[in-house]
């Protein structure tokens, strides 16, 4: 018997099959597409958003499609946050969002309304340096200096997270939660997102545990 031919018992064709599934599914295709385009749409705006960076607040209009790195860089000039891959895999972009490191590079400015940003210009607290930045110069931690300010940011979160007790993956106690000496595999550990091409990572663990075991007041 033809394929195309009606069946003795009154099922479909194969032909008449697939043509009721075709106009079946054109309906949701058009709707899939009538979709993104409205997501299109209102991806592309501005938003009045609020934000305290280093101390100051300030109420901005964004580009609803803006990562906070672009906004700091473009917008605010400050440039200290640097970007390096704009994938959120070398830290250069590095900034302190209610005192966590993120990856500027990898979050929406508009997603942040009212918090608190903190990027390497805004570390020390006086006239001076910050600890951090006074270290890294004692110990030769940078050469070319470009992951310098997320390093830094870095570091600073670091040691909050760790007298915090917080584990890393080379924790290997967590009662207590944690000793009393930072040691250079958790620095190292706690550091590793953040990428030196020029290799000075000696100078940089030397400066994180300089600071951190000086005390909560140095940081």
């Amino acid at each position: 018997m033809p394929k195309d031919e009606t069946t003795p018992s009154g099922d479909l064709t194969r032909r008449e099959a697939l043509s009721t599934i075709s106009l079946a599914a054109a309906p949701l295709v058009l709707g899939a597409e009538t979709v993104a385009s409205a997501a299109d749409t209102s991806t592309t705006g501005t938003l009045d958003i609020a934000l305290h960076v280093n101390g100051k607040p300030l109420h901005l209009m964004v580009d609803t499609r803006s990562t906070l790195l672009d906004l700091l860089r473009e917008q605010l000039g400050l440039t200290g946050t640097k970007k390096g891959c704009d994938h959120g895999q070398c830290g250069a972009c590095t900034v302190l969002i209610q005192g966590r490191r993120v990856n500027s590079c990898l979050t929406l400015a508009a997603t942040h309304d009212g918090e608190e940003i903190t990027t390497v210009e805004g570390l020390a607290h006086s006239d001076g340096l910050h600890p951090l930045q006074t270290a890294f110069i004692d110990h030769d931690a940078f050469q070319c200096g470009y992951c310098t300010p997320g390093q830094i940011c870095s570091a600073s979160a670091l040691i909050g997270e760790w007298r915090r007790g917080d584990a890393s993956f080379v924790t290997a106690d967590l009662i207590p939660k944690h000793s009393a000496i930072l040691s250079d595999d958790e620095i190292r550990e706690r550091m590793s997102g953040n990428i030196c091409r020029c290799g000075a990572y000696p100078g940089i663990v030397a400066a994180v545990r300089e600071v951190a075991q000086a005390g909560p007041s140095h940081v």
